[in-house]
């Protein structure tokens, strides 16, 4: 079955809405418009039940199907933007100086929104569809926050399955892996304590960039010689903050950085190793160091028969010549990990066309994907509902 009719139909009034919510972005778990409009939409469409406040400003809504059954599937899109000043030229373009949304969050929305208008008309399942609209994806475990909530087992949820476009893969075009698919993103900060002077009487001194400059080149052997080079390990440090003048060594320097893996064992490699290498090197020069390392959401790791699930229901809507089973992995993160770990499920990107990376200011969600989102979604709901 390809796209369907009523998708098709549906993606005009979709964009409408796709369009008024990128020119009103809201970032983190600040999205009460956001929230507000998806409440009004679910109960325009009939949803049976629409609840406000998971997570502090996520939205669940929960439509039942013709026939009876007890199994319920949650279908997740996120709602935040990003504070990032958009310069697409568009006449949707932001109006929230500061904020954009430059991830497509606006466009996965209005999908799902497609999504349950249709179903709330057609109700061709038996059993129940949980629509989970999140706040807080970018940097706020705003996944988390609704499964902390209490959100599966309130809602039932049996299983639950999320998408994200990605620029790069053509439109009508959906791809996938089993296993990790994205990657956990944690992130370090390092703080060397040392002993400032005069740059001209570098002996006098314990001198925090010297040993700092020695650990960014340290900490990529993590990489080089400790992980399986088969097995994906990210080690990047992205800012060095130190010194007030050239003729000044200062006390203290501050590496940031993140680390991306793609198994928990590395993982623990890659926060053992860093922790191991800083101690080791520091002491050697008789300086100091603390080391605050966060690990913020797990690998986002794919459900093998969920995902043949999501294969069938893609290869239906656009063809088997149209879907990747075996993507690379990113090495971005995605907290809809969160919610596979308490649930088995499966995440698929859908093509954005030749767009603009995610995440930069020239992005913008392309809306000729949004009848194929929509029928993605819609013959999943009715494939997984129909025994």
């Amino acid at each position: 079955m390809p796209i369907l009719n009523r998708a098709a139909e549906l993606q005009g009034e979709v964009s409408e809405w796709r369009r008024y919510l990128h020119e009103n972005p809201e970032i983190l778990y600040e999205v009460e418009n956001t929230a507000s409009f998806v409440e009004q939409k679910l109960k325009e469409f009939g949803v049976d039940e629409v609840v406000p406040g998971i997570g502090r400003t996520g939205v669940v809504g929960m439509i039942r199907g013709k026939g009876p059954g007890g199994r319920t599937i949650g279908l997740r899109a996120d709602m935040d933007a990003l504070p990032l000043t958009e310069i697409t030229g568009k006449p949707w373009a932001s109006k929230v100086p500061g904020k954009m949304h430059a991830c497509g969050h606006d466009g996965h929305t209005s999908m799902l929104l497609g999504a349950a208008k249709y179903l709330a008309e057609t109700r061709n399942f038996n059993g129940t569809v949980a629509l989970i609209f999140q706040p807080a994806e970018e940097g706020g475990a705003g996944a988390l926050a609704m499964v902390d909530d209490g959100m599966m087992e309130r809602f039932g949820i049996d299983e639950v399955y999320g998408m994200h476009n990605m620029p790069g893969i053509p439109l009508g075009q959906f791809a996938i892996r089993k296993g990790g698919i994205m990657a956990a993103p944690d992130r370090f900060t390092i703080t060397i304590k040392g002993r400032g002077g005069h740059a001209a009487q570098p002996h006098r001194t314990i001198d925090p960039i010297f040993i700092g400059s020695q650990l960014v080149g340290s900490l990529q052997a993590i990489a080089a010689r400790n992980a399986d080079p088969v097995r994906s390990v990210v080690i990047s440090v992205t800012r060095f903050d130190a010194g007030t003048a050239y003729n000044i060594i200062p006390d203290q320097a501050t590496l940031w950085g993140t680390v991306r893996t793609l198994s928990e064992e590395n993982r623990d490699l890659a926060e053992n190793r860093i922790r191991q290498i800083v101690e080791g090197i520091v002491s050697a020069h008789g300086a100091e160091a603390e080391i605050d390392y966060y690990r913020q959401c797990p690998v986002t790791f794919n459900h093998d028969l969920e995902t043949d699930h999501a294969i069938g229901v893609a290869t239906e809507v656009v063809g088997a010549s149209n879907v990747d089973t075996n993507v690379d992995p990113t090495m971005a993160g995605e907290d809809f990990a969160f919610m596979l770990k308490r649930r088995p499920g499966a995440f698929i990107f859908i093509g954005n066309g030749d767009t603009a990376a995610l995440h930069n200011p020239h992005y913008d969600f392309d809306d000729e994907a949004i009848s194929y989102g929509i029928s993605y979604w819609v013959r999943l709901a009715e494939q997984r509902l129909t025994e």
